[in-house]
């Protein structure tokens, strides 16, 4: 398996050589030159552990790692960082399934990702020989700057920074990353959101005269976002292992079409979807949940990407974003593989922030849109808890609510990716359900929800209380160069 550029540098790299470089030189991202195939029936992994199934899907996708070296790297990930064995759970509450993917020790969906890439990126190092050491850079809506955080500090031969939109993510997002520890770390507020994050990142990680000045240092670039492969792939195991225990629980049968309804900013999780049905699981549609900032519902309804829009910050802050990264994977997918003809899209996007593919390409079909309001985000948290009891976090939230919408036009069985635990976004999640639990006090909201929900609190949370602030930096869009290249002396 080889891996190119969507763009059109026709350069052919190993699994192991793009997590190392994490973006194509010509701006592009890596995708696989073919899809490959499970090799299997999908019934053979009935019965399989987590840990199991991940290696079945990682062995296709990374080939130039050893079936030892891909093992050792799993058993590493999925450990007791993740507070159930299980480590991706499902549970039924009412008529709706859940992926709970929040488990592991930043209680969200990126552990799961990203609990095994540095694991995937020091030993591709060691492959290829590799002496330099790596600057991971990376934007984060909320989510993966945290997770990204807990996974590279005091890895050897690395360092991580990691830009965050200055009041742009929930308070105790913002507290998880700024009382990081790690003599590796370095976290920077940017006055600015997602997108000006994101792609002032984009924009260094194809600066010729910044790479010069890593290499002249020994550093070189990678990256921990989605738009890295090594990120995207190991999110791919955990359909095919949902599949696998909806199958088990006797809520579909073998081959049956499942679809998934999943909240989605960066489009990397639903991408990971996308991926596990082109080898071989049985997945039906796909349905994008989005918050008010709705251009990926906008996109599937007419063909058209259009950033210029107002820029909304809703309750669910992972989702605030304009610019969807992964959805480029698709285009190309989507366009034949027709490297030419994405580019000129991307340049479309960057010069108009806006493209338009017609509703006619390749995979549309695949996806559905629907996008939920504040009002109806605060609504489906006070439902599901009122019939169930069960606390779903806004994202979930958005994801819920779409799911049920969807229903009315499909009957086939359905998951929700829950992509964060309602601790997260303590405020929004108890606003929803009775507003007077809600307080400036974090720490007291942490309780009341543990109260109503009959869950302890997370020591992701708890372990916060009375941690020392160790990164202060705030800087412009303008001065990200400057923080990336303090961090070579």
């Amino acid at each position: 398996m080889e891996y190119i550029s969507t763009r059109g540098d026709l350069r052919k790299y190993s699994a192991s050589q793009a997590i190392i470089r994490g973006l194509c030189e010509d701006g592009g991202l890596f995708v696989p030159e073919q899809f490959p195939t499970l090799g299997m029936p999908v019934g053979k992994l009935v019965g399989k552990g987590y840990k199991e199934v991940a290696y079945e899907v990682l062995r296709l996708f990374l080939t130039d790692y050893t079936e030892e070296e891909l093992k050792d790297c799993i058993n590493k990930a999925y450990d007791s960082k993740f507070d159930t064995e299980l480590i991706a759970p499902l549970a039924k509450h009412g008529d709706q399934y859940f992926l709970e993917l929040f488990h592991g020790r930043t209680i969200a969906f990126k552990d799961m990702a990203l609990s095994i890439l540095p694991h995937l990126l020091t030993c591709a190092l060691k492959k290829n020989n590799i002496r330099e050491k790596v600057i991971i850079m990376t934007a984060t809506s909320g989510d993966t700057g945290k997770a990204a955080l807990e996974a590279f500090a005091d890895v050897e031969n690395t360092k991580i920074i990691v830009f965050y939109p200055k009041g742009g993510v929930s308070r105790i997002q913002e507290r998880q990353m700024v009382t990081q520890r790690g003599n590796n770390t370095k976290v920077v507020g940017v006055l600015g959101n997602f997108d000006d994050c994101q792609s002032a990142v984009k924009r260094m990680f194809s600066d010729e005269a910044l790479n010069d000045e890593l290499s002249t240092a020994g550093y070189r670039f990678s990256s921990a976002n989605s738009i890295n492969i090594g990120r995207l792939i190991p999110q791919v195991a955990y359909y095919a292992y949902a599949y696998v225990k909806m199958v088990e629980m006797g809520a579909i049968s073998e081959g049956e079409e499942l679809n998934f309804t999943v909240p989605t900013g960066n489009f990397g999780n639903i991408l990971a979807a996308f991926y596990a049905k082109n080898i071989g699981i049985p997945v039906g549609k796909l349905i994008c949940a989005s918050n008010e900032n709705k251009v990926l519902y906008d996109f599937f309804q007419t063909g058209v990407y259009d950033k210029n829009r107002d820029f909304i910050l809703t309750t669910s802050p992972s989702m605030d974003i304009l610019i969807s990264s992964n959805l480029e994977r698709l285009i190309y997918h989507s366009l034949g593989n027709d490297a030419k003809a994405n580019a000129a899209l991307m340049r479309d996007l960057a010069e108009k922030g806006r493209y338009e593919v017609g509703s006619a390409m390749k995979y549309m079909d695949d996806f559905a849109g629907i996008w939920a309001t504040e009002d109806n985000v605060k609504d489906t948290i006070k439902a599901v808890y009122d019939k169930c009891g069960y606390i779903i976090d806004t994202h979930t939230a958005v994801a819920a609510f779409a799911d049920m919408k969807y229903k009315d036009t499909d009957n086939r069985t359905s998951v929700v990716v829950s992509t964060a635990s309602p601790y997260k976004f303590m405020a929004s999640v108890l606003a929803a359900i009775d507003v007077s639990l809600v307080s400036d006090d974090d720490f007291a909201m942490a309780e009341e929800l543990s109260k109503v929900s009959k869950v302890p609190i997370p020591k992701a949370v708890s372990d916060l209380k009375g941690a020392k602030i160790l990164h202060d930096k705030v800087c412009s869009v303008e001065e990200m160069k400057g923080q990336v290249e303090s961090m070579l002396v």
